[in-house]
Parts: C-alpha cells; structure tokens; sequence
C-alpha cells in the first residue's frame, strides 16, 4: 500500500527490531506499517485500517517500544548510516517576508489601555468625573 514499507526498506530495518524472548514475531513489519500509517496520517488508532490487523497491537507495541527506547535506538542507528544525518531546518532561522505578518499596512504603533492609565476616563463623563461632594 501507499505508506507501507518497500522489501529493501524493511531490509534495512528488520535488524533493528527487537529480539522476542519467547519466538519469532511474524507480524513486525505489518505492526511496524500499522505505526507509520497512523503516524504518517494523523489518523486516531482505532480508525487503524483492518489490513493492519487490530489497532491495539499496534498501539501497544508502539507505546511500549517508546517507553522501553527502541524507536531512538532505532533513529539513532539509522542516523549513524547516513552522512547527511547532522542537517535538519529550524523555523527559528527561516526568514519571513516582510508582508506575512498578516496586517494590512504593516505595523502601527497604537497606544495600549495600559499606557492610557493616567489619562481621562472615556466610560464616564468628563463632567461626572470631577464632580465634588
């Protein structure tokens, strides 16, 4: 399907996976297909498609491999094979056009009601304001 695995993918991660303590696990690389769809997606598990086999395997696996570090042990020797594993984009060094602050005109300094403390208050009167018993 659209966001399984290729056969030279897996091959590259199938060694990376985990050993089982009793048997072989047959269905990883169905597992691991079922995490990246929903990952890739966005999509809610349950709403996992039944070619993926039930939603709880994968949910489970997934959540247990994060807490137990197999997906960075796995990141990280996927990284340590690619020469071009250091580059990433952070959006704090992306320069922005000029006009994507979405206002109309471009900046105006308008005075804030917290820099008017002091002046006259607008709700009332100027007459009722000064007004002495």
């Amino acid at each position: 399907m659209r966001f399984d695995l290729s056969d030279e993918e897996w091959s590259v991660l199938e060694p990376l996976m985990p050993k089982s303590r009793k048997s072989a696990r047959p269905q990883d690389r169905r597992i691991i297909n079922a995490i990246f769809y929903v990952l890739r997606t966005g999509i809610p598990w349950r709403d996992l498609p039944e070619r993926y086999g039930p939603y709880t395997s994968a949910y489970n696996r997934f959540n247990r491999w994060s807490r137990r570090g197999v997906w960075k042990r796995i990141f990280d020797a996927l990284a340590a094979k690619s020469r071009n594993s250091l580059y990433l984009i952070d959006s704090t060094i992306v320069k922005v056009h000029r006009a994507a602050s979405g206002a109309k005109g471009g900046r105006k300094i308008r005075r804030l009601a917290s820099a008017v403390v002091g002046g006259p208050r607008k709700s009332m009167r100027s007459s009722m304001a000064r007004v002495d018993h």
